[in-house]
This record gives structure tokens, sequence and C-alpha cells, in this order.
């Protein structure tokens, strides 16, 4: 076996262990590297919609993905962002429901597909799995209800700031200082639950009080540890 082949093997893979699959005991390991289907999704391609029944799940090679939801206003909120080593899919897969949210990539991704019962078949034999399923899923909702509590405790200038430093955490810097995850403004916007113009009034408020830099669309954070204590003032 080639050495491309081994690393694609779920055995060898350095992803799975970001994510519960690594509960997975050798024989079930086997049996999803077998079944899977690796696949490259462009920019701005969606891999799953809201309302879609799901027959599968999909665990992040590379890339990121946005996970948004359609409001009654029509407008599209993102609830979270999806990396490398994260599972897609896996609530509905359970619930036997179909998606509340519709998944949709940054940039370019490589994503792994599992089967449905790839996936169910373990649920159902093995407890260590299923109780690494169940901790991801409590970690999801603890986190949505902690982007409710921002939405409602922070404003719009605040929650831009806390979304551009949570992005530094968790996805970097470029060699010249500029966050690695470029998303666009109306991302920017989807992501802290305001109007594109908002956001684009309150980056350049951010630039003009020196806590960020901006060269086109990119972003860089000037003075992180002052940004946190704008961002925790309730005097805004």
């Amino acid at each position: 076996m080639a050495q491309n082949d081994r690393e694609e093997r779920c055995e060898n893979c350095i992803v799975r262990q970001f994510n519960n699959l690594r509960a997975l005991n050798k024989e079930e390991l086997k049996q999803v590297s077998d079944a899977k289907v690796t696949k490259k999704v462009k920019k701005g391609d969606t891999l799953f919609e809201e309302g879609e029944h799901l027959n599968g799940i999909f665990c992040v090679r590379d890339g990121v993905s946005k996970l948004s939801k359609l409001s009654s206003n029509g407008k599209d909120q993102i609830l979270k962002l999806v990396t490398k080593g994260e599972v897609l899919g896996q609530s509905s897969i359970i619930s036997d429901e179909k998606s509340d949210l519709r998944a949709t990539a940054i940039n370019d991704m490589e994503v792994c597909f599992i089967p449905k019962e790839n996936i169910v078949v373990p649920l159902n034999n093995n407890p260590k799995f299923t109780m690494e399923v169940l901790k991801t899923m409590v970690s999801d909702l603890k986190e949505s209800n902690d982007a409710i509590l921002r939405l409602s405790q922070k404003n719009v200038k605040q929650r831009i700031a806390q979304a551009l430093l949570y992005i530094k955490t968790n996805y970097g810097e470029d060699d010249n200082g500029y966050l690695k995850l470029n998303l666009s403004r109306e991302e920017l916007a989807n992501v802290v639950g305001t109007a594109v113009e908002s956001c684009i009034r309150n980056v350049s408020a951010l630039k003009k009080e020196g806590l960020i830099a901006i060269s086109g669309k990119k972003i860089a954070l000037i003075d992180s540890n002052k940004l946190t204590q704008f961002i925790e003032d309730f005097r805004h």
C-alpha cells in the first residue's frame, strides 16, 4: 500500500484524534475507512442544506465551513465555524431528523463523508463512542447558548471584536499578522447578528480607535489585550 493510501485510512488519520471518531475500536475504524468517501469542496459550495435529510456525516480534513440558519426575516445567521478535525451532521443522524442548519464552505475544503450506518452501529454497540458523541452535542449546545448570551449582552462593535479575537485564537495569523481566516464583511455580519452596513461601520470604528488594521479585505489585530478590555467594558 502506498504512503498516501495509508494516510487516507481512518486508522492512520491524524485528524481523527481531534473528534469523537477516536473512540471507535479497530474493527469499527476499518469499516468506516472502507465505506467513507473523500470529497473536495470548493469555496462557497454547500455540503448540506437546511431541511435536508442527511444519510451520513462529514469529517473535516482541511478547510472551514460555516453552519448557518435562515431567520424569519430572511437573514442568514452563522451559528458556528467548523474546522479541521470537527464533524458535521452528527446531531441530525442521531436524532434521525432533517438538518436544521446549512453547511457552506468558507474556503476550499477536503472532507470525508461517512455513511449513516457506519455511525449508528457503533453508537448502539460502543458505549465509549456514544459518550464521546454526547459530550460533543452538549458542548455544541453550550456554545449555542453562549452565542445567544453574547448577542444579548454586547453591542455590535463588541461582538465584532469578540468574533475577530475568536478567529485569531482558533485559526491564527499569516506571516504579515493578518487573520488567516478571511471572512467577508457579510459573513462577519452574519456571525455577530447585524446588518452588513452596521458591520462595515463598526469595523471602520475599530480601525479608527487603533484596535485593528485593515488591508483590503484582510484584518489584523493591533493589540489583543486592549481588544479584550474593550469587549469586557460594559459601559460601551
